[in-house]
């Protein structure tokens, strides 16, 4: 039958109630210091939604199922004290102390067996199928690895002109959203997470939201296993062209560049809100471990942008690995400002019909061959001011000079000409080096993510499991946000529990 609503109002008293009777003065049992930051966390997130949110996943007839938001918080609770843990253990756990069942709402004694966990994760995914593709391949599809990157860099994309096909393919269709499994669990995470958040100002300035993008490797395997589909080994025919079915079939092998080593698993793309002052992320996608960064940022991007509905995004900000014409074009569509890093591919200068050259880094030069210098930008017709790098005031110190006019030698460049060049903000400027400088909040997400919360330790088969570990692990880094941020509005909390005591 459908699950009974219950309010996060009920919960806190259920709590309340649970605690006094089981570590009150006439208990047994004792708090330690430590339990007391989970206590509040959980106190303090609402997750009661998600029972109307899953509703129609229940059947009309039948028992009384274990309430959606118990099941939800009790696997936000295993991620916040136990990350490490499988949900078997997690349900021995449960049994064993007390305190996880009351603060999961459960009573002790009465709490959820593992069938039960997974029967709410499948309600949580938006699919029959716990993955992406079938499990039904050809060998090679699976088996041939990537190339390597050279000197720690990572390896290049399958083959060239890919990013530019993907972008031509993706414009036409940004308005056309595709359904996703993982779009219930977005969902939810987008109205009761980023939500709220939002309304706290955690995620910065929404009406000009900052972001940036990076790839991770996701390692979820040692090796990639399958079996045979066809009898042609015991017949001693060796390497077959036969299918296999695979356990993981949307895993293969990619290039960790940072480890210089490969690995099976999936490429992890994530978005994350830059300004925020906690790096909390906002998009999750996976993709397969072979694919390059900016490969992985055009869908993510294109996918990101049909859900995100809390504010506009005015500055993406991206590593040198994003670095191609067709990524400037995808971003400039959607009416957000590219900050990205030059990928110097070569060393020579660029012509440009007239005595002005260019560097590799969009710089001109003037004829002696001295970089000239930024002289503000035009607003008014959307182009870029250089000056002679000899002139100072109304001065020209140039030997040589190259104009007669005394302000000196100036010359103009233009972003429709080359955006990936000429920026709206150019590059040697300190406005642009300081935006920058927030890319690096998407790596100490993936560092929360990956190190602190131990994403790669769920032992995972399917693409379901994964996503919900992700969002998870997620969630679990905004309730830490909320905790910081309303810190001392809970120093109330163990004098109301027990006023006693107090």
């Amino acid at each position: 039958m459908k699950p009974i609503f219950s309010s996060h109002a009920t919960y806190q008293d259920f709590v309340m109630t649970r605690l006094q009777e089981h570590y009150g003065s006439s208990g047994i049992l004792v708090l330690v210091n430590k339990d007391w930051p989970t206590i509040k966390k959980l106190w303090i997130t609402d997750l009661s939604l998600i029972t109307n949110f899953l509703s129609n996943e229940y059947g009309v007839k039948g028992p009384l199922p274990r309430d959606p938001s118990s099941m939800m918080r009790s696997y936000l609770l295993l991620i916040l004290t136990n990350p490490t843990m499988s949900i078997t253990k997690w349900v021995d756990e449960l049994r064993r102390v007390p305190l996880y069942a009351i603060l999961s709402g459960f009573e002790p004694g009465n709490t959820p067996g593992i069938g039960t966990f997974y029967d709410f994760f499948k309600r949580l995914w938006g699919s029959k199928s716990k993955n992406r593709t079938h499990k039904r391949k050809s060998k090679n599809s699976r088996t041939r690895k990537p190339k390597k990157g050279k000197n720690g860099q990572k390896a290049p994309t399958a083959s060239p002109g890919r990013v530019k096909r993907l972008v031509e393919w993706s414009l036409p269709r940004m308005d056309q959203k595709k359904e996703l499994p993982c779009d219930r669990l977005f969902d939810f995470f987008h109205s009761q997470i980023l939500t709220v958040s939002a309304r706290l100002g955690l995620l910065g300035n929404t009406d000009q939201l900052n972001v940036a993008g990076d790839g991770t490797p996701l390692v979820t395997a040692a090796q990639i296993r399958s079996k045979p589909t066809c009898k042609c080994q015991a017949e001693g025919i060796k390497n077959c062209s036969h299918p296999r079915i695979y356990s993981q079939p949307d895993i293969n092998t990619g290039w960790d560049s940072h480890r210089e080593k490969f690995f099976n698993g999936y490429h992890l793309y994530m978005i994350n809100a830059s300004d925020s002052s906690y790096d909390l992320p906002l998009y999750p996608r996976l993709h397969l471990a072979s694919n390059h960064d900016s490969v992985s940022f055009i869908v993510s991007w294109v996918e990101f942008s049909q859900r995100f509905q809390l504010g506009s995004i005015d500055k993406i900000l991206l590593d040198a690995a994003h670095d191609a014409e067709a990524i400037y074009q995808l971003i400039n569509h959607s009416q957000a400002e590219p900050i990205i890093d030059l990928n110097k591919r070569s060393k020579k200068r660029i012509e440009t019909g007239s005595d002005i050259e260019l560097s590799p880094a969009g710089t001109p030069i003037c004829p002696i061959g001295l970089q000239m210098k930024p002289n503000g930008y035009d607003q008014t017709q959307n182009r870029q001011k250089w000056r002679c790098p000899l002139a100072c005031g109304t001065k020209n110190t140039c030997k040589i000079p190259c104009s007669s006019a005394k302000y000196g030698r100036t010359y103009h460049t233009h972003p429709k000409d080359n955006p990936r060049l000429f920026p709206k903000t150019p590059r040697e400027t300190d406005k642009w080096k300081c935006m920058y400088k927030r890319r690096t909040s998407i790596e100490r997400s993936n560092k929360r993510e990956k190190v602190d919360y131990h994403l790669e330790a769920g032992r995972h088969r399917s693409s379901m499991m994964w996503y919900i570990r992700i969002y998870g692990i997620m969630t679990c880094q905004y309730i830490d946000a909320w905790y910081s941020h309303q810190h001392d509005e809970l120093c109330f909390l163990e004098r109301k529990i027990f006023p006693a005591t107090a």
